[in-house]
């Protein structure tokens, strides 16, 4: 055997557990997507406070699933927009929480900033993965539609009870992308395993 053929092999082994981890962790996103779009439905419209508890959560847990993506991708050169996805998702958890002691418009404003923020360093990891990975297109039009959905939230703020239903919407787009990534992401495991 070659060292040219054992670096692929690394390579390609590497590939496989990056896809592997990656489409665990998309799976679980996804499942956390769906419970907390649950939980917005049932909640929006019959209890601000609730709801404005999920406005925390969210970004909280995106910096959870931030810190659990750099560990997926151990091998990966530049971690840079993971971490300053995690910076941004923190101050925004942060930032929810004091928007919310002005009102509920002014957290979706803040939500709507983070969703803009979060949803172009999801689009640049998502072109940057399909190069060696493939299986990101999902992740690219979710960051695109992220950014949208951003911009929705802050212009339907003066609405709350609209503007937290609209983010029930983004949740459960969100989560079908994540379901979409992690399917692809198997058929690159099946592929670099079967060469």
């Amino acid at each position: 055997m070659t060292s040219g053929s054992q670096s692929n092999m690394v390579i390609d082994g590497q590939s496989v557990e990056t896809a592997r981890s990656l489409r665990k962790l998309y799976f679980i996103r996804a499942a956390f997507s769906v419970l907390w779009v649950i939980l917005v439905a049932l909640f929006a419209k019959t209890s601000m406070g609730i709801a404005s508890v999920l406005l925390i959560i969210y970004p909280a847990w995106d910096v959870l699933g931030t810190f659990l993506d750099i560990r997926a991708n151990h091998g990966s050169t530049s971690k840079t927009p993971q971490y300053t996805n995690a910076v941004i998702s923190g101050i925004t958890t942060v930032a929810v929480g004091i928007a919310l002691q002005k009102g509920v418009p002014e957290a979706l404003i803040v939500f709507g900033a983070w969703a803009i923020g979060t949803g172009l360093i999801q689009l640049i990891l998502g072109l940057r993965r399909r190069k060696f990975l493939g299986g990101q297109w999902p992740m690219i039009i979710s960051g695109g539609q992220s950014m949208i959905g951003g911009t929705s939230f802050i212009l339907l703020a003066h609405d709350p009870t609209k503007g937290i239903t609209s983010l029930a919407g983004y949740a459960a787009f969100g989560a079908f992308y994540y379901l979409l990534a992690a399917f692809r992401l198997s058929k690159t495991v099946n592929r670099i395993a079967s060469a």
